[in-house]
């Protein structure tokens, strides 16, 4: 067995660079940016006025100073003709500033009377003016790779910029396994159960950028397995999920060697999820997950999760941990790192008491994984451990 870190590893060293295409601006949420975005113009393109108020010379500013209205300014009209000492301009946020030195004097520091204006009030130190290129200059970079927000978007429209260049999303194939498997919807046999872990895994995989799609359940026997590996054929990753221990109907490792599977690794130092094997299947990476739920689940979060981020482009890192108190004490760990299910609350973990790999209502309930070191000693509440969200 080795170790998770050392599974990771491993795992982005069979990491081959995904193409990539243009998307419009409108579809760019959520991509995986894979150019730097280059703006277009500047903002604001001129020196601009940051509230309401009225504009005049910045060495007549005065406290009871007085000026003559003599034009407007509007968000998307400037006021072009010349202005003297003695004038002013009523100006209007986002409008133009004319050219020379000025300040805004905001409306509620101004009394008016007719077309005349007095400072009334202490119009303070700040001219209450964006200058030009105050936000970004033609030129300046929105830098790759990075996953883009909605703020990137708001940001990437106002450089002028319509599409932009992206890393495409991998092709996810996922494959259950076993005879005791039946879809959501359709009634199992006295012996069966219903098919969850592909379900929970394309919910995580489609979440982190993943096209995954859900490959009929193969069977326990070599044909059908094979089947669905020719169904997966294209994809840039297929996990299989099941069948990839050693007991006598678990044919995940010995039908993907008969296709030519490159192992890279088998077996990993953790609980729940052990049986955790990988390779390159021809152009396709290959993970194979343990069967049980939430062995499948913590195995997605641990593993697939920041695999698919390196596919796309991303640091190849492991899932980021912080740090909380222990809510009640806990007994010491055995020789597999273990990752607890708990919630965090009020800035305590609290770890649930049934730890079993099968039960999905605990992992539904929790928002964290309490990692365990291997053999960790017992820990009293109130110690701070580390864990990683979900």
């Amino acid at each position: 067995m080795i170790s998770v870190e050392e599974a990771l590893a491993n795992l982005f060293a069979l990491v081959r660079p995904l193409d990539s295409e243009r998307v419009p601006l409108v579809e760019a949420a959520g991509r995986v940016l894979a150019e730097d975005a280059v703006a277009r113009r500047t903002q604001p393109p001129f020196a601009a006025a940051a509230m309401d108020g009225y504009a005049v010379h910045r060495d007549w500013l005065q406290l009871g100073a007085s000026f003559d209205v003599i034009g407007e300014a509007a968000a998307g009209q400037a006021f072009n003709g010349p202005v003297s000492k003695g004038e002013a301009i009523r100006i209007f946020t986002g409008a133009p500033v004319p050219d020379g030195d000025f300040f805004v004097v905001i409306q509620e520091d101004i009394d008016r009377s007719g077309d005349r204006i007095t400072i009334a009030r202490d119009p303070g130190k700040g001219d209450n003016i964006r200058p030009a290129g105050g936000d970004f200059q033609t030129g300046d970079m929105l830098r790759a790779p990075r996953v883009i927000s909605p703020a990137d978007v708001a940001l990437l429209a106002s450089m002028n910029i319509p599409t932009v260049t992206v890393a495409k999303r991998p092709d996810v194939a996922l494959i259950s396994t076993g005879n005791e498997l039946v879809m959501p919807g359709e009634t199992p046999g006295p012996d069966q159960i219903i098919a969850s872990n592909t379900f929970g895994l394309k919910a995580l995989l489609d979440r982190h950028g993943a096209l995954t799609k859900i490959l009929p359940i193969a069977r326990d026997d070599s044909d059908s397995l094979k089947t669905a590996f020719a169904l997966a054929e294209g994809a840039d990753l297929v996990v299989t999920i099941g069948g990839a221990s050693v007991g006598d109907h678990d044919l995940v490792a010995p039908v993907s060697a008969e296709l030519g599977m490159d192992r890279s690794f088998y077996k990993v130092k953790m609980r729940p999820g052990k049986p955790l094997m990988a390779g390159r299947l021809g152009d396709m990476m290959m993970v194979g997950l343990p069967g049980n739920p939430v062995s499948a689940m913590v195995c997605g979060e641990i593993f697939l999760q920041p695999l698919i981020r390196a596919m796309l482009g991303l640091p190849a890192e492991p899932r980021a941990r912080k740090q909380a108190v222990l809510a009640e004490e806990i007994a010491a760990n055995g020789p597999r790192e273990h990752y607890m299910r708990a919630r965090l609350d009020d800035g305590k973990l609290h770890v649930f008491d049934n730890q079993d790999s099968s039960i999905l209502t605990v992992l539904s309930q929790a928002n964290a994984l309490l990692v365990r070191p291997v053999s960790d000693p017992p820990k009293q509440a109130g110690t701070l451990m580390k864990y990683i969200e979900v």
